[in-house]
């Protein structure tokens, strides 16, 4: 119900005094069984027998019927549904709720527990009475089912993760997402200039549980005089379509795919794929995600990518970075390249590592794929193969692992274990053992590879080995890349031969000091050695009258090719104002140095912007840039000056489209394909609606799209209620879902959209409707009581919209209302006069 009896009061003052005197006079004179009589004697109307009170004659009683309502089990709240409503066996005047057998599968019962609930009505109800201490209760004026039963009887559930039975597969639906950036800079030494467009994105289609995806990527680079073609180029990078199997805990894959393993490198193949997924277990259960540092030392713009398909495209500003927000699904070697705004580029490569390989006891995690290698051009160019692993929790502190890939001519078979130490932390051991047969190859070449891992926090020393691990490679060991790199072009690249990584952290408390350490090193057999490491430290402090100070230091090395470089970054930051930060910084490598002095401001959590000056020496630099977090899309903008040697300009666009039979609607980006939430307002537009991230509104249709969503996870939307328009009323305002990856999830929620005022409402005779008859606007939502002499206080008020009025049961009459808008800039409007008049039957009308 939309409009609580008490909307009522504010309005009519009398009316307060007729519901006081009406309890404490014993209006109620008698209750049982739910069964409530009224003495009307005491109700100040004017027509005792103008009445109708059936409604409130039994207490939460529900007419037999369909609803459409949210359902509510203990705290945690699925999606809205039909529920029917009908008579009990034991009492045929009553109603209750039929909990069918879908909705019982969303409770998420043990299945000991599913076993043994009874049903009535030919199998389409449950017997509430099976389940003791479960009971159900309906609510109109929330559209609420509110369902209790003992904890014990459910799966394991965590304040943010629901099991299998309530994850919910979405509608069918299209998407395109995308991100596009756009970059010119002069040069101004020659007066040249360079134009640069890229992007990257994905488009897809939800049908059922599968998801169909492709994803493109495009750039186009053009510099004038320099008599050089304008280059272009248009890559569908990557067709596959997946699906959730949450029986089995795992994603199926088709298609174009990485192999995502723990064990052996990473490549690109054609087939398909059936992995488990640690998405699906509960948050605290999850596996590692990589990160990216490095430091820019101009406005930037870093590219990610693995095998030339682009995973991420990101624009940092100057000083250190730390990008953390990559899938956890990535493994294998990264390439990143930071294009700085004065024409120079970085590029190094990290590898992704993971902790030591444990698994849970009784666990299994497996991964099993099939196919043909193949290139970016989409051609196969390997031969035909299939790959399994497997890690095993033995027991409490034990787990096995192992696999094997099988290709032809390729063949590696790999085993290992790990053992949780406890208080010495976690350890892994395995080796890997390869064989591959090349054509310039007069014989077979064999090696193994051998690998240990360590984790493990300090607690004492406040420190944490995040990771730490050694790997040896024999000369004649091979992975499927590089057998298939020495396959295709008749040479072997980089064939490793030792490699060292750790990422450390320690925390100094005493010193408000904190550390974090990455370092890799890496040898090859047939190049030089590779080197990156880079070093943090950070710290909060108090400076007089100053405070959140913060002061932090980064130092790096990359070495590549027996070339150092070296580089080094200080910064320090205040707080300023209410929402911005001042910071100076100072930057040192190879090739320059500079101090810097900037302002960050965050405008209302939908604008930022950051403005920076400083010298170098190659004398005055400025710079700056502007994001706006839009309803429909990101957008940034971003500007720099170099004294004597260019000026630069870029844009950025971030979002994406969706669209389905409930309806479509432009949104900021979220992951490319990833999951989303369609939100319906009832057809209402401008209505606030917030995920976790920043608020957006509905558009002119009344849809809006929450991005922020993660996959198997319980994700809230929710209309702000404190930007909510005056001329709107909401019965629900939060709403819930757990999606599986890629899913598109819809949620409506019930709006009252129109001005509000005092009416009067005559029927054709002159009479009045009984007192507590109902309003209901043509979406059928209540928006007004009948009170005596048909004064009525109405909601939801729109020109030329016809209301009905019910009583008895059933609706009776129509009121059509005004042509002309109501004056929302008058605070008392008038009363209304309205008459309430039979429906027009069309059908009866003589054809013309």
């Amino acid at each position: 119900m939309t409009l609580s009896y008490f909307n009522l009061l504010p309005s009519r003052p009398h009316i307060l005094g007729v519901w006081i005197a009406f309890v404490l006079s014993g209006g109620v004179i008698r209750v049982h069984a739910d069964n409530i009589q009224f003495n009307t004697d005491v109700l100040d109307v004017k027509e005792r027998e103008n009445i109708d009170l059936g409604r409130f004659s039994r207490g939460g009683f529900i007419m037999p019927g369909n609803y459409n309502m949210a359902v509510k089990i203990n705290t945690q709240e699925l999606p809205e549904q039909e529920v029917l409503f009908i008579p009990p066996e034991s009492d045929l005047n009553g109603s209750e709720a039929c909990i069918s057998p879908q909705l019982v599968e969303q409770f998420g019962l043990k299945p000991a527990v599913l076993s043994e609930v009874a049903w009535w009505n030919e199998g389409q109800c449950l017997v509430v009475s099976s389940l003791p201490g479960l009971t159900a209760r309906g609510e109109l004026g929330t559209s609420t089912l509110y369902i209790n039963l003992p904890q014990i009887y459910l799966e394991y559930t965590s304040a943010n993760w629901d099991p299998p039975s309530r994850w919910e597969a979405g509608i069918p639906g299209l998407l395109l997402d995308y991100n596009v950036n756009t970059h010119t800079q002069r040069q101004l030494k020659n007066n040249s200039q360079s134009y640069n467009l890229s992007g990257n994105g994905t488009v897809g289609a939800n049908l059922g549980a599968w998801r169909l995806r492709a994803n493109w990527q495009a750039r186009l680079d053009h510099q004038t005089g320099s008599g050089q073609p304008t280059k272009r180029s248009l890559d569908w990078s990557r067709y596959y379509a997946y699906r959730a199997i949450p029986r089995l805990r795992a994603r199926l894959t088709m298609g174009e795919d990485y192999l995502t393993s723990d064990i052996f490198d990473s490549f690109r193949f054609a087939g398909l794929s059936l992995v488990s997924d640690d998405n699906m277990l509960p948050p605290n259960l999850r596996g590692y995600a990589p990160e990216v540092t490095g430091v820019a030392r101009t406005n930037a713009k870093v590219v990610i990518s693995q095998q030339g398909r682009v995973l991420q495209e990101t624009y940092v500003a100057v000083g250190a970075f730390r990008i953390q927000d990559l899938n956890d699904a990535i493994s294998g070697r990264l390439d990143i390249r930071v294009e700085e705004q004065d024409g120079s580029v970085q590029e190094f490569q990290m590898q992704t590592a993971s902790i030591p390989y444990l698994t849970r006891p009784g666990s299994l995690r497996y991964k099993i794929a099939a196919g043909r290698p193949s290139d970016f051009r989409h051609r196969t160019n390997g031969p035909l193969f299939t790959t399994g692993e497997f890690s095993w929790g033995i027991s409490n502190g034990w787990s096995m692992y192992g696999g094997g890939v099988v290709g032809g001519d390729y063949n590696a078979l790999a085993g290992g274990i790990g053992r949780d130490l406890m208080m010495l932390g976690a350890l892994s051991f395995d080796m890997t053992h390869s064989r591959a047969s090349l054509p310039h190859e007069k014989s077979a070449l064999s090696g193994s590879s051998y690998r240990m891992s360590y984790s493990k926090r300090f607690d004492d020393y406040d420190s944490q080995v995040t990771f730490a691990g050694y790997r040896f490679s024999e000369r004649k060991y091979m992975t499927m890349g590089e057998y298939l790199d020495a396959r295709t072009y008749g040479t072997r690249p980089q064939s490793s031969k030792e490699m060292y990584t750790i990422t450390f952290n320690k925390q100094f408390r005493d010193l408000g000091l904190s550390a974090y350490l990455n370092y890799s090193h890496q040898t090859y057999w047939d190049r030089p050695t590779s080197d990156n490491y880079s070093l943090t430290l950070s710290r909060y402090f108090d400076l007089w009258r100053f405070k959140n100070l913060s002061l932090s230091l980064n130092g790096y090395r990359n070495k590549n090719n027996g070339r150092n470089d070296d580089g080094m970054h200080l910064s320090l930051s205040m707080p300023f104002g209410r929402r911005g930060s001042i910071s100076y910084s100072s930057s040192l490598n190879r090739n320059d140095n500079s101090h810097q002095m900037s302002y960050h401001d965050n405008v209302n959590g939908h604008d930022y912007y950051q403005v920076n000056s400083g010298v170098s020496r190659s004398g005055v630099m400025a710079s700056g840039s502007y994001t706006h977090q839009g309803d429909l899309s990101q957008i940034g903008v971003n500007a720099s000056y170099q004294e004597g040697h260019y000026t630069s300009v870029g844009l950025s666009l971030q979002g994406g489209v969706t669209a389905t039979a409930k309806g479509a609607a432009l949104h900021r980006a979220g992951s490319h394909g990833g999951t989303r939430i369609l939100v319906d307002a009832d057809g209402v537009a401008g209505i606030p609606i917030r995920g976790s991230g920043a608020a957006t509104r509905t558009n002119r249709f009344g849809k809006a799209v929450v991005s922020d969503v993660i996959s198997y996870y319980r994700n809230r939307v929710s209309i702000d209620l404190d930007r909510l328009p005056d001329n709107a009323e909401v019965t629900r305002s939060v709403a819930q879902a757990t999606l599986t990856e890629g899913a598109i999830g819809y949620r409506r929620f019930e709006v009252v959209a129109g001005e509000k005022a005092m009416a009067v409402i005559r029927l054709a005779d002159g009479s009045y409707p009984p007192f507590g008859a109902s309003i209901f606007n043509r979406k059928q939502q209540e928006v007004g009581i009948v009170n005596d002499g048909g004064s009525v206080y109405l909601s939801g008020m729109n020109a030329g919209e016809q209301m009905s009025a019910h009583w008895a049961g059933s609706e009776q009459c129509v009121i059509d209302l005004p042509l002309v808008p109501l004056n929302p800039g008058v605070s008392v409007l008038p009363e209304l006069l309205l008459l309430c008049h039979q429906p027009i039957d069309k059908s009866s009308e003589p054809e013309q």
